[in-house]
């Protein structure tokens, strides 16, 4: 038994010997490259978004054919699809805790692409918050940690039971238990309370996106080996899917729930917070950083944070009366609408109704 241990630790200490190897050999280039890769994934998933609501628009100003058959909606999801592509590939080349902040990029380059695009109002809180957010991102990739580990499959499993994740896995589940517990069962429908299921959900999300995506990134390298063979990587990928899956359930409750200008804000800042924390316990991303350089990062973070607040907040939202909309009293025919039988009226109301929302998506901003 005395014998199995001592292999056990001498196994260990190998592994993490040739994790720091690994860390210590990491390009710059390839740092570069996750930046670079993930950039370009967050400005495409903002040019889809305009594409897919100027479809939505277009589609409803015509009052003709569902929004699925439009041509332009099926490019804006295509498009949508190659950046989600585009980040899944950068966490493979660069750290989780640098990564998911980037995704701010989205949300500056998708306030201004719909100025152009959509011709909606640029203001000044768009051009603060901005301002803000490119300079959080510009101070987090700078004193972020320059280095990325070749993930393998064994140094996967060296991570998953190593102590400190273990007792984080069970925090979560303890902590996902009671807010599911405060949800369904004492029916709390706080904002609050959505989004940190979400967020617990979106932290074992980027540890097994990462997983998968290094694991298949290690494996087309000309000098990598072949990690698909090994368990932990279908047990990563379906953790991936799982958790992928119930995020998107709970962050559709939200938004029915909530307003977009208050959704979107409050997941990029709890899904980046959790992504950091799953970077530094799983990954071990802030190992041998100077202390400067984890405060510049969480600065930028917070530039970040702060400028995403900025552009969302105060935006027209969907449910606003629109003032050029003219009173149902004031229609021609509105008096004698009640005389008539009630399936009439019904029939009358309900294209009313339908003509008021195609004139309300076409004037209002939609985040």
């Amino acid at each position: 038994m005395a014998n199995l241990s001592v292999r056990w630790e001498a196994l260990n200490l190998t592994i993490a010997l040739t994790h720091r190897a690994e860390v210590m050999e990491n390009p710059l280039q390839t740092y570069l490259l996750g930046i670079i890769i993930s950039i370009c994934g967050n400005v495409l998933i903002s040019i889809s978004l305009n594409i897919q609501k100027y479809a939505h628009v277009r589609q409803c100003q015509r009052g003709s054919k569902p929004y699925y058959t439009s041509v332009v909606w099926w490019g804006g999801v295509l498009l949508m699809g190659v950046g989600e592509l585009g980040n899944f590939a950068a966490y493979g080349f660069a750290p989780a805790s640098l990564i998911a902040p980037l995704g701010c990029v989205a949300v500056i380059a998708s306030a201004f692409i719909s100025v152009i695009f959509l011709k909606e109002t640029v203001r000044v809180s768009d051009v603060v918050g901005g301002t803000l957010a490119i300079t959080g991102t510009y101070v987090l990739v700078t004193f972020a940690p320059h280095t990325s580990t070749h993930i393998t499959a064994h140094l996967v499993q060296f991570y998953a039971v190593s102590w400190h994740f273990l007792l984080y896995l069970a925090i979560e589940i303890i902590l996902f238990c009671i807010l599911l517990f405060v949800y369904k069962k004492k029916n709390v429908k706080h904002i609050v309370v959505v989004m940190l299921l979400v967020a617990l959900l979106a932290s074992l999300t980027v540890i097994s996106v990462k997983a998968v995506s290094g694991m298949i990134t290690e494996s087309f390298k000309g000098e990598g080996h072949l990690q698909l063979i090994y368990p932990i990587f279908y047990v990563m990928l379906v953790i991936m899917v799982a958790s992928c899956a119930f995020q998107i359930k709970f962050l559709n409750q939200a938004m029915k729930m909530f307003d977009a200008t208050e959704v979107v804000p409050i997941n990029f800042v709890f899904f980046t917070a959790s992504a950091i924390v799953a970077g530094i316990i799983f990954y071990q991303e802030f190992e041998g950083l100077a202390l400067l350089n984890i405060f510049m990062f969480l600065f930028g973070c917070l530039l970040s944070f702060l400028g995403v607040f900025l552009i969302a907040r105060n935006r027209p939202k969907a449910k606003q009366q629109d003032a050029n909309i003219i009173a149902t009293d004031m229609v021609p025919g509105r008096r004698r609408a009640d005389k008539v039988q009630p399936e009439a009226k019904t029939r009358m109301y309900g294209s009313l109704a339908d003509k008021l929302m195609c004139h309300r998506a076409g004037k209002t901003d939609e985040s």
